[in-house]
């Protein structure tokens, strides 16, 4: 192909409405159009334009804008005079580069045959995540219903579909719906591994908005890529500002185009007596209409009960499904995805991800511990026995023992708050409204929702006792003398350490250190309570398990200090000294911890089993590297009840293997079984529900054949569409050159064959973007980078450069508007094509 020089530096000006790809002056900056919407207001009207913009300019690259080009003052589109001079030929590397560059930008939603999205993201991907990808493509509307097990990797296989939506023009506008404590999750999960800007909308974002925007700006509407808590959309501004965003009638093509709901199975209505729709589910049932696609992401996707799963479905798709109406079963296979975990083998027939085994700690409790918890029970005994108290009475009572269960500090602070709100008090015959009842029910359900902030978790509890203390009697003489003799008890135990600690110190001791040495195992301490948390902490260090070999997270510490926690966590244990991670339930949503641990100990056992899993989902998940993870339980050495314990759980993580949750029908009877009152869990109902529920959620057995056809798409695609790490490698190299900026310097990497990895020049300007996230998280170092994902897979020490990388993208970004660079290369770009959704450049040409 000849080497071409432009004619002539000057530009026409057209003020008609102009093209997509075009190059067009607007408030004396330079955009290309992404999108053009031409109507009139009424027949015989002048036609009117709605042109979306994005910037060119250096210092301002990904800025959109939207004006209606017949109003906007000065608005004119440029074009060049003439085409270039051919001068001579250019090196066919160069021109092969380039057709691979216009080749990869030219994704539409007719080729069905091939995947792009994988070799557009910065993970490992197993064969059997392309599933949901592959459905969504076949979809004419993507509704899916992601049901894989806890830790498969969901949040990456919805990643991949958002992605191949964008490429193929499918969606622009998509918001997520999560728990509080996944927000950030989703939003680092996208830009790292999808290179995807995700905004968070909350009520800071909400007035940052409305500074910049004027009071009636709508969060709804305010970029094409949201993500928002479920509980804070659901009422309030969240949900007014919904109902002005969405038209009165649904209509066609619909307002927004894809909606992600994570933890799905929090929308199902609740199923008691009778089938009770939540305020998240009426959120759901009110904006769902106005996607044109969802995923509903769960590992729970049938709790037992029939009418919430069928409103479930309905609720992802409304032609397919009706609620209390059994689902079609050839319906229900082409939505839903479902794989567990002991179902899933590579090619050798090796099980993919490791086993589960659950141990008992076993605790030397001395008897002044058995004497306070006898005390507790004599307490609770004589409370119960004079006057019940009702639902008030029993959550004071439980939450006094799951307290003490826990650490003497946490006892001793909910101890005192107690004793303060009931002693003192006069009795009242004053009988409880309505309202009274209404405001005592809020402010114990306060204390059961999630909370990110652990501050914010123990003062709902401080609230509710104190609300729970304006209703109960004031103690007799027999339980002033209990409650002073509990008091002291916990007051000097607060400050020192028991059993359980002990035990604790031993095992850490006998796992992480080998001769008085550290090894390099690691382990997670997990509690429930930040007062627990402390108080351990303060064990440690005084047994010399502290320095740098520790480490907290908990709820509501500085999410800059969190990070580095975590990357300390997660690196090598060669190159970080972190050996012990002490975390509390609020920190531990949204955080993967399992690149160099497997080990993980209860402090306490949660009285939820959800509680329970979500611990254990933080090390026995997606990208675990070890063939086994191993939960520890600390239970009572004395006595046969410790045991009794083990074998509950035990038995529940073999229902939970099975059906993903058995939470429902097995939650009431935990707290039973942990205070004794009950030596077996009774599973007659759960296995009936059980049996219900897999005659609708079955997991796919035979998954071999599938996965097989599947790796063979991924191939032919990677075939036919030249997505090699070589081919990627000569793009990029030959984007720097034509750039003026210098070349890719190989380097040596351990364990990599030579010629894979290199270290990145020194760039500068727009080209300065390629080189965010190249320090290594917890180092800092700069690291190199590689095009092939099999260098890259499960280490971190390298980055890996895929098709959506800042890096990639810049070959079609460098100097490709200036009149001479332009024609630097081998072709002169007629049509240059914004994908604006994702501030991409595509050059497309002719």
């Amino acid at each position: 192909m000849t080497s071409m020089e432009p004619t002539s530096g000057e530009r026409t000006i057209s003020f008609a409405p102009p093209e997509v790809g075009q190059l067009v002056d607007v408030r004396r900056r330079q955009w290309i159009v992404a999108d053009v919407d031409s109507s009139a207001l009424r027949p015989g009207a002048p036609k009117q334009s709605r042109v979306r913009l994005a910037s060119i300019d250096e210092d301002a690259l990904g800025e959109e804008l939207e004006v209606i080009w017949e109003l906007e003052p000065g608005a004119h589109s440029l074009e060049r005079a003439g085409l270039p001079t051919m001068t001579g030929f250019d090196d066919p590397e160069d021109l092969q580069a380039f057709l691979d560059a216009v080749r990869w930008g030219a994704a539409t939603n007719a080729d069905r045959g091939y995947l792009q999205s994988p070799f557009r993201s910065g993970v490992s991907i197993e064969d059997y995540q392309l599933d949901p990808l592959v459905r969504a493509i076949d979809m004419a509307r993507t509704n899916l219903l992601i049901a894989d097990d806890v830790g498969l990797g969901k949040t990456i296989e919805a990643g991949l579909v958002v992605q191949e939506m964008l490429l193929r023009h499918r969606a622009r506008t998509l918001l997520v719906l999560c728990p509080a404590s996944l927000q950030e999750k989703w939003r680092l999960e996208m830009e790292e591994k999808f290179g995807l800007e995700f905004k968070i909308v909350d009520t800071d974002y909400v007035k940052a908005l409305r500074r910049k925007r004027g009071l009636h700006a709508n969060p709804w509407t305010s970029y094409p890529r949201l993500i928002t808590s479920i509980d804070w959309a659901k009422q309030g501004e969240g949900l007014r500002l919904f109902k002005d965003a969405i038209p009165a009638h649904i209509g066609h093509p619909r307002k927004f185009d894809l909606m992600i709901v994570d933890e799905a199975h929090n929308v199902s209505p609740t199923v008691g007596k009778w089938a009770v729709e939540s305020l998240r589910t009426r959120l759901v049932r009110l904006i769902a209409p106005h996607f044109q696609h969802k995923l509903f992401l769960t590992a729970t996707p049938h709790d037992g009960y029939t009418e919430s799963f069928t409103a479930l479905l309905e609720l992802l798709d409304d032609q397919r499904f009706a609620r209390n109406v059994l689902p079609n079963e050839t319906q229900l296979s082409r939505v839903m995805v479902r794989r567990l975990k002991s179902d899933l083998v590579d090619a050798n027939g090796k099980k993919i991800y490791p086993e589960r085994r659950l141990e008992a700690l076993e605790v030397q409790y001395s008897e002044e511990e058995h004497a306070a918890r006898k005390l507790l029970d004599d307490y609770i005994a004589e409370r119960t026995g004079n006057d019940a108290g009702g639902q008030a009475g029993a959550f004071v009572y439980q939450l006094l023992r799951k307290r003490l269960a826990s650490s003497p500090a946490a006892f001793a602070a909910t101890l005192e708050k107690h004793i303060e709100t009931i002693e003192g008090r006069r009795p009242t015959e004053r009988k409880s409204s309505k309202l009274d009842e209404r405001i005592l029910r809020r402010a114990i359900d306060r204390t059961r929702e999630d909370y990110d902030d652990d501050d914010l978790r123990e003062t709902a509890e401080s609230e509710a006792l104190e609300e729970i203390g304006r209703r109960l009697r004031p103690p007799t003489d027999k339980e002033s003398r209990l409650l002073a003799q509990l008091s002291g008890w916990a007051n000097g135990a607060r400050h020192r350490s028991d059993a359980k600690a002990d035990a604790i110190l031993e095992w850490l001791e006998s796992h992480l250190k080998k001769d008085g040495e550290w090894t390099e195992e690691r382990v997670i301490l997990f509690t429930e309570y930040r007062a627990t948390q402390t108080w351990l902490q303060e064990i440690l260090v005084s047994h010399d398990f502290g320095g740098d070999r520790l480490r907290m997270i908990f709820g509501g510490m500085d999410k800059d200090e969190r990070e580095e926690i975590k990357a300390a966590f997660q690196a090598d244990p060669s190159r970080s000294p972190v050996r012990i991670l002490l975390a509390t339930d609020a920190a531990s949503e949204g955080i993967d911890l399992q690149n160099h641990c497997h080990l993980m100990i209860h402090l306490e056992i949660p009285y939820n089993p959800n509680v329970m899993e979500q611990r254990n989902g933080r090390i026995d998940r997606h990208g675990q590297r070890a063939d086994e993870v191993v939960i520890w339980h600390p239970v009572d050495a004395d006595g046969s009840h410790g045991q009794d314990i083990l074998k509950a759980l035990q038995k529940l993580d073999t229902m939970r293997a099975d059906m993903g949750s058995v939470n429902p029908v097995i939650a009431p009877q935990l707290p039973d079984l942990l205070e004794g009152r009950r030596k077996t869990l009774d599973t007659t109902l759960a296995d009936a529900r059980i049996a219900r529920s897999k005659q609708f959620v079955r997991a796919e057995k035979d998954l071999g054949e599938r996965v097989k056809k599947l790796h063979d798409r991924l191939a032919e695609t990677r075939d036919l569409q030249h997505f090699s790490p070589g081919n990627v490698e000569r793009c990029v190299r030959t984007a720097l050159r034509l750039a003026d900026w210098p070349d890719l310097e190989p380097v040596s990497l351990e364990n990599a064959p030579d010629g894979t990895a290199f270290k990145m020049p020194a760039l500068s300007g727009s080209w300065q973007r390629c080189l965010e996230g190249l320090q290594h998280p917890f180092s800092g170092e700069v690291r190199p980078i590689t095009f092939d994902h099999e260098v890259a897979k499960g280490r971190d020490d390298v980055v890996l450069v895929h098709l959506n990388h800042q890096l990639v993208q810049m070959r079609v970004l460098s100097d490709e508007f200036e009149p001479v660079s332009v024609c630097r290369g081998n072709r002169e770009p007629i049509r240059n094509k914004v994908d604006a959704t994702r501030q991409e450049r595509r050059c497309v040409s002719t």
